[in-house]
């Protein structure tokens, strides 16, 4: 059974910074993409970053050039690195995994971590 573990949230003042981390546990992979989306109350969940199995990155544009996405492949853990953090990226984040990480952009696979919440104060 495949199990994802965020961790790394928290509470922040605008323009502080926090690293969100995800650990993959349960089997094997050998070539997977990681991704990371949030959910603000009120709001559909949205993609935010994910990297694929080759290690290109992809981000939405509100957070480029603010959060950058790496991954361990030895630890199959993917970090969210969060700068110039802003009231709007308040929400709860979730880690997502997809099996197959080939391909251009990032396609939503099908396990889900439990979520973390980052709050942003103003």
């Amino acid at each position: 059974q495949v199990q994802l573990v965020e961790s790394g949230g928290g509470l922040v003042h605008a323009g502080g910074s926090l690293r969100l981390s995800c650990a993959a546990s349960g089997r094997t992979f050998d070539n997977y993409s990681m991704g990371w989306f949030r959910q603000a109350p009120g709001k559909e969940r949205e993609f935010v970053a994910g990297i694929n199995g080759g290690g290109s990155t992809y981000y939405t544009d509100s957070v480029k050039g603010r959060f950058t996405i790496t991954r361990d492949n030895a630890k199959i853990t993917v970090y969210l690195h969060m700068n110039s953090l802003k009231s709007e990226d308040t929400a709860v984040y979730y880690c997502n995994l997809n099996e197959n990480g080939d391909g251009y952009g990032y396609t939503t696979g099908d396990y889900w971590g439990q979520g973390t919440q980052v709050t942003v104060s103003s």
